[in-house]
Parts: C-alpha cells; sequence; structure tokens
C-alpha cells in the first residue's frame, strides 16, 4: 500500500509516520509537508534512510504541486495533518490559516477525485464543536455535537471538515474524518504549552499561563491517537466521523504544577498572563464511538505519558534547540512580552 502523509514533519504527522513505519513493513510512505517553522525534517531522521520512505517538499495548497506529486506516487491512501495549528498565531494573522487549511484541504480532496484513490482520512480537532462550561463535568463532545468554533484556527478547521463531508455526499469520495483532544508527547513544537513549559523550566525561566489557569483539557498521548487513525484507516467506515480523546481532563495549572514537580522545580516560576482572546474553557471528547465500533482505548495515563514526555525532551535536547532560532524567538517575544502580568 502507498500512502501520503501531509504534515507528515509535523508533530502528529511525524509521530504517524513513525508509527506506521514500525507496524507495517510492506507501506510505503510519502511525507508531503511545506517545511514551514513547524515542520522539522530532524524528526524524521531517524527513518530517513528507510527504503519505504520518502519525502516531497511542497504546499498543500499549491495545486501543481499536489497532482504532480499524485501522479507520481499514485497513493492508495491520503492521510491530512497539514495544517496551521497554533491558536495564538490563527489571531495574528488568520489568512495563513484559511489558505492551509480550508483551501489546502479542497486541493487535496480534489487531487482525490482526480487520481482516485481507497481513503481519504482528514485529521481534525476537538475545536470545532467549541468549548464546555467547566461546571458541567458530565457534558462531552460527540460526533453529533454541532460545530461552534471559537478561534480563526478553530473555523478554519470546521471548514475543511464541512468540506470533506461534502465532497462524500457529493463525489461519493471515500472519506473518514477524526477529531482528537489535545495530543503530548515526543516531537512537540515547543510554542505549545507542555514543551514550552518543560523548555522554560528547565532553564528556570518564567512559565506563562494564561489567566487563572483553570482552562480544562482532554490530553491524548499521540501514540494512542496514531493507533486510532490506524484503526479508522483500516476498520473504519467510509463518511463517518470519529471522536478520539484521552480521558485525561485537566486544568492548565495543574498540567504546569505536574511538570514543575516532575522536574523538582519551584512553582515561583509561574507567571500569570493576560488571558487568550476568546480563549475556550474546557474541552472533553467522548470517545464511545471508536471504541464500541473499533475497539480502540487509550493506553496511556496522563501521569505515565508526561513522565515520558518530559524525559524524552530532557533526552533530546539537541532536537529543541535547534527549533529555538530566530523565528521562534521572535513569535515567542510578539506573543507574550507585552501581556500584562496578572498577581496572584
Amino acid at each position: 500500500m502507498k500512502v501520503i502523509v501531509t504534515g507528515g514533519a509535523g508533530f502528529i504527522g511525524g509521530n504517524f509516520i513513525h508509527y506506521m513505519l514500525e507496524n507495517y513493513k510492506d507501506y510505503e510512505i510519502c511525507c508531503f509537508d511545506f517545511l514551514t517553522y513547524a515542520g522539522n525534517v530532524e524528526t524524521l531522521a531517524p527513518i530517513k534512510d528507510n527504503k519505504n520512505f520518502s519525502l516531497v517538499v511542497g504546499d498543500i495548497a499549491d495545486r501543481d504541486a499536489v497532482y504532480s506529486l499524485f501522479e507520481e506516487q499514485k497513493p492508495d491512501v491520503v492521510v491530512n495533518f497539514a495544517a496551521e495549528s497554533h491558536v495564538d498565531r490563527s489571531i495574528l494573522d488568520p489568512g495563513i490559516f484559511l489558505r492551509t487549511n480550508v483551501i489546502g484541504t479542497g486541493v487535496l480532496l480534489d487531487a482525490c477525485r482526480k487520481y482516485g484513490i481507497d481513503r481519504f482520512h482528514q485529521v481534525s480537532t476537538d475545536e470545532v464543536y467549541g468549548d464546555l462550561p467547566i461546571d458541567r463535568p458530565d457534558l462531552f463532545f460527540t460526533e453529533t455535537t454541532p460545530l461552534h468554533a471559537s478561534s480563526p484556527y478553530s473555523a478554519s478547521k470546521a471548514s475543511a471538515d464541512l468540506l470533506v463531508q461534502a465532497y462524500y455526499r457529493t463525489y461519493n469520495l471515500p472519506v473518514t474524518l477524526s477529531r482528537c483532544s489535545n495530543n503530548y508527547g515526543p516531537y512537540h513544537f515547543p510554542e505549545k504549552m507542555i514543551p514550552l513549559m518543560i523548555q522554560r523550566a528547565k532553564n528556570n525561566q518564567s512559565l506563562p499561563v494564561y489567566g487563572d489557569g483553570s482552562n480544562v483539557r482532554d490530553w491524548l498521548y499521540v501514540k494512542d491517537h496514531c493507533e486510532a487513525i490506524d484503526l479508522i484507516l483500516h476498520k473504519g467506515k467510509v463518511g463517518e466521523v470519529y471522536n478520539v480523546g484521552g480521558h485525561n481532563e485537566r486544568s492548565n495549572i495543574e498540567v504546569v504544577k505536574q511538570i514543575l514537580r516532575h522536574l523538582g522545580k519551584d512553582e515561583s516560576l509561574i507567571e500569570y498572563v493576560a488571558d487568550r482572546p476568546g480563549h475556550d474553557r474546557r474541552y472533553a471528547i467522548d470517545p464511545t464511538k471508536i471504541t464500541t465500533e473499533l475497539g480502540w482505548t487509550p493506553k496511556t495515563g496522563f501521569d505515565e505519558g508526561i513522565a515520558q514526555t518530559i524525559n524524552w525532551y530532557l533526552d533530546n535536547e539537541d532536537w529543541t534547540d535547534h527549533i529555538l532560532s530566530g523565528d521562534y524567538q521572535r513569535y515567542y517575544e510578539e506573543n507574550y512580552k507585552n501581556r500584562a502580568q496578572i498577581n496572584k
């Protein structure tokens, strides 16, 4: 089987390629990635010499490049991880999110129609559902929860989801779609919360926490997510949406304090900063459908997963250090420097 993985030099896509090559020795995997700030070829370094792996640099919104890729690779399956995914960046510059996440997905779908595929899988997010009240722990997102995006990022992902479903209904394109909770684990770009806090705590730098830190997320270890997508590709029903959640709800401040405890650092490093505009309060996924229909359950509890994640970053400092260059530092300064501190 030939599989194109778009965005495969990013966090989840890179982990997925590692997972697939380890578990399917006869599959050919082509990574198609534009290598923007979040795409890192060093994530793919351990597999670069694998005879079943190839890397093609290109933009999913570039129709000529995508069509050339399909003509050359003749894929059986396409898994679309490629996306601009950082909410803060979408607030600063929504346009690039619309181009990549909406137009890019449309180009991929057109290529699938033109050249034919067995399956197109869209990797989405629970953020398309909006948020849930913190004081209602009985409420969860299901596959039938209405889409109610809060940020330009989540709106662009919701738009892409609707486009994928429209191509299934209009053109009978064989698609599946998954919406996951917050992922964490190895190779996570260091501007995201968990790796950012690990990196800064390690260096005894302040840890910026939005608002009062009470926002709740459901954390999913990235390998568990890869296993879920694997099952959807091989056993999932065409046209269906599957929610993938970790059963690991934690407030942001709980996560930060757990990282500090693991590293033996003092909570005085925490610095509360002005909240993100439109910041969602709580995400929580009900994964009953994928558990019942496909037999998937998350294997990694948060205590185990966060310890593994912290230790991975401690053991792979070169990977992080090579990322923390000029572009990242400028972004960090732009996003946090002018935020007013909140005394707690």
